[in-house]
């Protein structure tokens, strides 16, 4: 059995565990249960959750077993925020997400051979049990004295925390004891912000059955600043592909910064450390060609979508800033870019806009005076053909696929309209 210990450091994937050399004799010595868990707080999970995904899969290619949790309990309560209380979904709400998120997570795991995972709701466990029982069984076990010196409850105290939220990290905690008992799991990780979570629950094994058990947990992504990653103009980065596209996660991807770019591909790409190593040098040498960049985005989307998906965001890409024909792209494809740079329906009432109108409506440039300068000093284009007259309209032919029209000034301010002649303007 491989020191997978070794490879998540390598790969900056791990940020602190409970005893590291405990830790790798635990890993080494044997077939190890593993848990992860993600809560339904949306319907789909994010990239960031993907860290633990690619954890799992590390994990289990070196022949440990994966238990995958979706909290369909403990995303009823919500772990505290820094500030104010989370809004709690209806629990029809997240048992919907539960289903959605238990299939999302199969992708990355396998579910066969030996160590096959399983996925488990820790819902099952404490819909059952009765408040009387929890605080006899579970409360017991948590001084208050330390639940108050916790960070997150320790800044909330002067605006005030619910009892609810207070109370979360027991739930949690239950989920590694039950979870110990009932599949002989003795591992827990998470991203680091779960750390008191997760060692609130190897304290609760330690006291409740005197086992004791191990855990670590992954760093936060950051920018090359030391901030977090902050939402997109378009919102978070799901992995589910009707809430991000493929195009724009291929794009976020493609956007990593310099500094941080080979930290990324260490955590998200299965290429080896020679690849890496190659692709680190040649952003030394050439950052402006971007191939860490572009491995790093090609990898990610083939991992979370598909190598058509991949090579469609790329040909997008290609046609968008005029390097190939927007009239080779799909119609779907073509949607997903549309909306991404924030395409603007046009209801036109009777014939189809002007070219300046498009213009200005698209947002590539303020005003029709600024439309018709660009169009004059040779720096408008319709679907990557330059426009030349100030007064031409936009025809059937411009529409792709019957509807769309990209829009562009220079060679990187890009929007798009959606002709609508469904649903005149009144």
């Amino acid at each position: 059995m491989s020191d997978v210990l070794d490879e998540l450091m390598w790969r900056g994937l791990l940020a602190s565990s409970t005893d590291e050399e405990a830790l790798r004799e635990h890993l080494n010595a044997g077939p190890v249960t593993f848990y992860v868990g993600f809560d339904p707080t949306a319907p789909s999970i994010h990239f960031g959750n993907l860290v633990q995904l690619i954890v799992a899969r590390h994990l289990q290619a070196a022949g440990h077993r994966p238990l995958i949790l979706v909290g369909g309990s403990t995303g009823m309560i919500g772990d505290p925020k820094d500030a104010g209380e989370r809004t709690l979904n209806s629990k029809e709400t997240v048992a919907e997400w539960v289903t959605k998120i238990r299939d999302q997570v199969g992708k990355y795991i396998s579910f066969s051979g030996d160590n096959r995972a399983e996925v488990v709701n820790n819902l099952d466990w404490t819909g059952p049990m009765s408040v009387l029982d929890f605080l006899r069984d579970i409360g017991k076990h948590f001084p208050v004295n330390r639940m108050l010196a916790r960070d997150v409850v320790r800044n909330r105290l002067e605006d005030g925390i619910s009892y609810t939220e207070f109370s979360y990290v027991l739930l949690q905690s239950m989920d590694y004891l039950e979870l110990f008992r009932s599949r002989g799991c003795t591992l827990q990780y998470g991203g680091s912000d779960q750390w008191g979570n997760i060692t609130a629950g190897v304290e609760l094994v330690r006291r409740a059955d005197g086992a004791r058990v191990h855990a670590f947990a992954t760093p936060l992504l950051t920018k090359a600043d030391g901030t977090k990653f902050g939402k997109t103009e378009s919102g978070a980065v799901w992995l589910d592909p009707t809430m991000t596209s493929p195009y724009a996660f291929h794009q976020f991807f493609l956007n990593a910064e310099d500094a941080k770019v080979i930290d990324y591909l260490k955590v998200f790409s299965p290429r080896s450390r020679e690849e890496i190593d190659e692709l680190e040098r040649q952003t030394a040498a050439e950052p402006h060609l971007r191939a860490a960049q572009r491995a790093l985005a090609d990898d990610v989307t083939v991992l979370v979508h598909s190598e058509a998906d991949r090579d469609a965001a790329v040909a997008a890409a290609s046609a968008l800033f005029g390097r190939a024909d927007l009239e080779d792209l799909p119609e779907a494809v073509l949607g997903q870019v549309v909306r991404e740079v924030g395409g603007v329906e046009l209801r036109p009432h009777g014939g189809l806009p002007d070219v300046v109108e498009l213009l200005e409506a698209s947002g590539v440039v303020a005003s029709r005076s600024a439309a018709r300068r660009a169009i004059t000093e040779g720096g408008a284009y319709l679907n990557n053909q330059r426009v030349t007259d100030p007064d031409a309209v936009v025809g059937e032919a411009d529409l792709l696929h019957g509807r769309y029209v990209i829009a562009r000034r220079g060679k990187r301010t890009v929007g798009a309209a959606i002709i609508n002649r469904e649903s005149p303007a009144p």
